[in-house]
């Protein structure tokens, strides 16, 4: 089993940049596929999620009162063709400067990918 994460960069505040996650190794259109990411000291925490078909989606932040809240920014998306999930981001802010992770979980069952850092500066 494999998730490799591509895309991560540097990027300006309000600037925008797309990842990618590659799947290999398990059947990918069973499994929802999440974005993670670690902000400097903080513990990582879940940004987005997608159904295995796609039809369903939700973001960190859609019910609560969030600071980093990414929803009306970031977009997800898969392609169960191509085995590979994507995080668009827009009108990135500094505080969304984290190690981004990949993640596929069917029931008990969890994968992750190794991570690919976004550093939003000026």
């Amino acid at each position: 089993v494999q998730l490799v994460e591509s895309g991560g960069g540097l990027v300006h505040p309000g600037g925008s940049l797309r990842l990618s996650c590659a799947a290999s190794g398990f059947t990918f259109s069973r499994y929802v596929m999440n974005w993670y990411r670690q902000r400097p000291g903080k513990e990582r925490e879940l940004v987005a999620s997608i159904s295995g078909s796609g039809g369903s989606t939700d973001y960190v932040g859609s019910s609560t009162d969030y600071v980093g809240s990414v929803k009306g920014r970031f977009t997800i998306s898969r392609d169960n063709a191509k085995n590979t999930v994507y995080l668009q981001m827009n009108s990135l802010k500094p505080e969304d400067t984290a190690v981004y992770y990949c993640n596929a979980r069917r029931s008990t069952v969890v994968y992750w990918g190794q991570g690919t850092q976004v550093t939003v500066s000026s």
